[in-house]
């Protein structure tokens, strides 16, 4: 069988599994996510050693050390992993939820709900904690899932699949609503991007090339995620205490992944008692500033080039720049920023009003860690990614941006 056939085939059984998810009741799907987090924790030693195959074939190429973090499974991610599936379980059920309704003149009721897209199929990087969230999410939202992780995370991925389908299967629902997309390759994945007709939506989650990629040759209608260029602006009215704890943990407590912060504006009338101190507690967290001139004045700061500004790092560096004012930084994010997550520190409701107004992005933080975008911590449960598009979703993915609508109209004999 051609990869291409196999693909398709693995589709179509994703076809027949969503038809059973689609009119599921919440208690089944809620007991099955319960037996796939607990599977998760069950087996989490054979899932870690097969991801410790991942982690030594990655280091022996050459994988950047922060690739590597975004790869490697343990027993607490693997027991964080199975309480997302847990909170997922206890949110609402959106499919059948009514949107909006009502009795029209002519006595016809109209409802518009929730249904599932049907067959969601999700290309992703490196991260195999991704596989157990978009297993949850699309089961929890009635949707059957096809996914395509990287192959330098396909050994944990196989082993994850393979315990969760396992448990659903056990729980009552088909296990083909959880499905790694075949092949090593990405022939596979091409072959998934033109599935039109047996997939409903594509969603790409990962670098920069993943998302064009993907958005540029799927023949499937594709929800794009972004790359996470985000910005924290320390303004003039800001509280510089709350400020460096804001930025430190923005850059420093996780820097690979797309909500970390990337990039640092500071407002020029607090430059010199500010700069000092954040560029010394930067340094002394191991990030590596990549300044403008007013930066650069000081040790441990390195030239940016244009480049910096646009640059997704997903490591400890970090582009910083002094700015004139309020408008300048909102000039500078509106540039530069990939319209993920920016932040003001600002004590300044006035600025802040301006700030939430005018920045475009997908989240826009006041006073608070750009490490807040994601699902878990919205109260989404997990999540499928984040979006930065502008249609239908937009910030993180949880189970609502996971269906579509249909109209329910009721007569009595109504004719037109």
């Amino acid at each position: 069988m051609s990869i291409e056939q196999d693909v398709n085939e693995t589709a179509r059984r994703a076809r027949v599994a969503s038809h059973d998810l689609a009119t599921a009741s919440r208690a089944a799907k809620d007991t099955a996510l319960a037996a796939m987090a607990d599977a998760l924790v069950a087996n989490a030693a054979r899932i870690i050693e097969a991801n410790a195959g991942d982690i030594a074939r990655a280091e022996a190429g050459g994988t950047p050390p922060n690739i590597i973090d975004r790869l490697r499974l343990d027993q607490a991610r693997i027991e964080a992993m199975a309480q997302g599936l847990r909170e997922v379980a206890g949110l609402a059920d959106p499919v059948g939820e009514v949107i909006r309704g009502g009795n029209l003149a002519n006595g016809l009721e109209l409802r518009q709900v929730r249904v599932p897209f049907g067959v969601v199929g999700i290309i992703y990087e490196a991260r195999p904690n991704v596989t157990a969230d978009a297993a949850g999410i699309c089961l929890k939202s009635g949707n059957a899932a096809l996914l395509k992780g990287s192959n330098s995370a396909l050994g944990s991925n196989t082993a994850i699949v393979d315990v969760l389908r396992g448990a659903i299967e056990a729980a009552g629902l088909p296990a083909d609503a959880l499905q790694l997309v075949p092949g090593d390759g990405h022939e596979g994945a091409k072959v998934l991007m033109r599935a039109r007709g047996l997939v409903d939506v594509l969603i790409p989650r990962g670098g920069a090339g993943l998302i064009r990629s993907v958005v540029e040759e799927s023949t499937v209608p594709v929800i794009e995620t972004g790359v996470g260029n985000c910005h924290v602006y320390v303004d003039a009215g800001a509280d510089l205490d709350k400020a460096a704890a804001i930025v430190l943990n923005s850059k420093t407590h996780r820097s690979s992944v797309c909500n970390a912060a990337e990039s640092l504006l500071v407002h020029e009338d607090i430059a010199d008692e500010f700069l000092p101190r954040i560029i010394e507690e930067l340094h002394d967290a191991g990030v590596t500033i990549h300044g403008d001139a007013r930066f650069c004045e000081y040790d441990h700061v390195v030239t940016a080039n244009e480049a910096d500004w646009d640059t997704e790092y997903l490591a400890l560096d970090l582009a910083a720049s002094v700015v004139s004012d309020l408008e300048a930084a909102i000039d500078h994010i509106r540039r530069h920023s990939s319209q993920h997550t920016d932040a003001i520190v600002s004590e300044d409701q006035a600025a802040v009003r301006r700030f939430v107004a005018a920045v475009d992005s997908a989240a826009v933080m006041v006073n608070a860690s750009t490490r807040f975008t994601d699902g878990g911590e919205f109260g989404f449960g997990a999540e499928i990614g984040i979006s930065t598009q502008k249609l239908h979703a937009r910030g993180p993915m949880g189970l609502q941006e996971m269906t579509s609508t249909k109209y329910v109209v009721t007569g009595d004999g109504h004719i037109r």
